[in-house]
């Protein structure tokens, strides 16, 4: 079994200006942890990327109709083998295997936050537990 390396964890509030607060925190950790495992720029970049994506996400959609005050839980855990990105929200469930896949060459509003993140990370799950949803972006070390 492959061992965890680090662990960080961040609170914020649903409100998108804080997007540089959340960027600057994992960068931070990357800064910290990451590059002394061999990890390039360009996969931190993508998982940055993703990351933002994701935040944006639980605060435009899912905590549309929920109090600004209400929070989203970010954490980031540094394996051997990959990093994985975990964002908590207080939405309600949904499905995102039932959010089409933007065709290439046409034009449609939304949708593509997902077709993202599916192309930077190598694996996506979106579970729901304990009244929570929770978005996992992983990535590997080495794919």
């Amino acid at each position: 079994m492959l061992s965890m390396v680090e662990r960080d964890h961040l609170t914020v509030t649903s409100d998108l200006t804080l997007l540089n607060k959340v960027q600057q925190w994992f960068e931070h950790f990357c800064l910290q942890y990451v590059f002394q495992f061999g990890w390039s720029e360009t996969q931190l970049y993508r998982l940055n990327l993703a990351l933002a994506e994701g935040f944006t996400n639980a605060v435009r959609h899912a905590h549309r109709a929920l109090p600004p005050e209400t929070t989203i839980d970010i954490e980031v855990s540094l394996w051997v083998d990959r990093m994985e990105i975990r964002i908590w929200d207080h939405g309600k469930p949904f499905n995102p295997d039932a959010i089409a896949e933007p065709e290439p060459g046409t034009p449609q509003v939304g949708g593509y936050g997902w077709f993202l993140l599916r192309r930077l990370a190598d694996r996506v799950v979106y579970e729901r537990s304990d009244d929570k949803n929770c978005l996992l972006i992983v990535k590997y070390a080495n794919p």
